[in-house]
């Protein structure tokens, strides 16, 4: 709404992004993230929010802006743009700063990004993507034979942490050459990252903590290489003069760690959690009327494992989505408020449909010269682990209402804490 104070602008002006509507306070996920999600959109496509600390951002949470955004020129992803990050309103120890200085591909721009893509671009290629097929099935057997023994007395088992954690922290462990007893720790460490929810001091200490395991993990593979991404890394960083640091050396597993096992963890629980409380999308699976590529689709449009994603920042005072957002302004690319507008998805937007043939392709794993990366590998593990899972136990069922299960504590990660099923009926 206007203010009342100020003459309203004329039509087709762009909208300034802060001083005319009140921020919303981002708070961790809960039971209405697709209500607030839906007050984000009517909100504005961009709309100013505030971050831990009270630092304000903006978040662009409508399907062709969150497209136009990820995509311009003019908006960077590397912090020296960050204005509030060097002006001292930042706090320090401020928790989401990881987001923000880690050194690698996702908070570089131009040529360094292309050079830090460039280092990893051929472990993810399609062909390689899809020789990992075997093993990933072979993971996935392992794990759907011990599910039995993880069950509780009545038959429940936490299936976010027997199953749809291990498989993907499985399969990255094992590209990048890390000793499987690291593997529990690392996924603490990024959850303290990951969520929102943690003080300065913990986030501070996990971050400190996992630098110092991803740089014990180099120095293993710098002893003993072997046929692991790490080690291709190392290699790449003591050739021609050194193409890669040592900090974005660390960066870059970083990244790898948490982004290869945290989304595909989220999409794996909300395709299961989907199924679970809409069965006539799974008997349209089984009747070969849909595919499970068409359930991981449609997951990503619908319940997008990441919600709101930090970082971007304009490089000047810059119109995105009708709104003028001024230069340095952090932005936050928020999927799971952009995959269920209706402009771009229809009045059911809302609704989880697997035959869903929308013209406007989702986001889920983001557009232009960001794009992810491990896509490939993260439709190639869900179809797998849910075309297995629902095989091996056709009954399975959520063990509690989907309204009782808790939130991951997080607004960057978009899942539920936990998933406890009932293998049979």
């Amino acid at each position: 709404m206007t203010d009342a104070r100020r003459p309203a602008p004329p039509a087709g002006a762009a909208c300034p992004a802060r001083s005319d509507r009140a921020p919303h306070r981002l708070a961790p996920g809960g039971p209405g993230r697709a209500a607030a999600d839906a007050r984000l959109r009517e909100a504005g496509a961009v709309v100013p929010v505030l971050l831990p600390g009270d630092v304000p951002a903006v978040a662009v949470t409508r399907h062709a802006a969150l497209r136009e955004m990820l995509a311009h020129p003019e908006v960077a992803k590397n912090a020296c743009h960050f204005t509030a990050l060097h002006d001292g309103t930042v706090p320090s120890g401020w928790p989401l700063s990881t987001f923000a200085t880690v050194d690698g591909m996702t908070t570089a721009d131009g040529a360094d990004h292309r050079r830090l893509r460039g280092l990893v671009t051929q472990v993810f290629t399609a062909r390689r993507v899809a020789a990992l097929r075997p093993r990933v099935a072979e993971l996935t057997a392992g794990l759907l034979d011990a599910l039995p023994r993880a069950a509780d007395a009545d038959g429940t088992v936490e299936l976010r942490r027997h199953f749809a954690y291990p498989l993907p922290m499985g399969v990255i462990c094992e590209l990048l050459g890390v000793d499987p007893a690291l593997r529990d720790r690392l996924h603490a460490l990024s959850n303290l990252i990951v969520g929102t929810t943690g003080t300065p001091a913990e986030v501070q200490a996990a971050n400190r903590e996992i630098t110092a395991v991803l740089g014990q993990v180099a120095e293993a593979r710098r002893a003993e290489p072997g046929d692991d991404l790490t080690s291709a890394l190392l290699a790449a960083q003591e050739e021609d003069g050194g193409r890669l640091s040592a900090r974005e050396l660390v960066g870059t597993l970083l990244l790898m760690i948490i982004a290869g096992h945290e989304t595909t963890l989220n999409l794996i629980t909300n395709a299961v959690r989907a199924l679970c409380t809409g069965r006539e999308q799974l008997e349209l699976v089984r009747a070969g009327r849909a595919t499970w590529d068409d359930v991981v689709e449609e997951t990503l449009r619908h319940d997008s494992p990441v919600a709101h994603f930090p970082f971007r920042y304009p490089v000047r005072d810059l119109e995105i989505g009708g709104t003028l957002v001024p230069r340095g302004t952090p932005m936050l690319a928020s999927y799971s408020a952009a995959g269920r507008d209706p402009e771009a998805y229809g009045p059911d937007a809302d609704r989880f449909e697997v035959t869903r043939r929308p013209a406007t392709r989702h986001l889920g794993f983001g557009h232009g010269p960001h794009y992810c990366l491990g896509a490939p590998l993260a439709r190639l593990e869900a179809t797998v682990a849910l075309e297995a899972l629902f095989t091996r136990y056709p009954a399975l069922d959520l063990a509690v209402p989907d309204a009782e299960l808790p939130a991951h504590p997080s607004f960057i990660g978009n899942s539920t804490h936990v998933l406890p099923v009932r293998l049979t009926g």
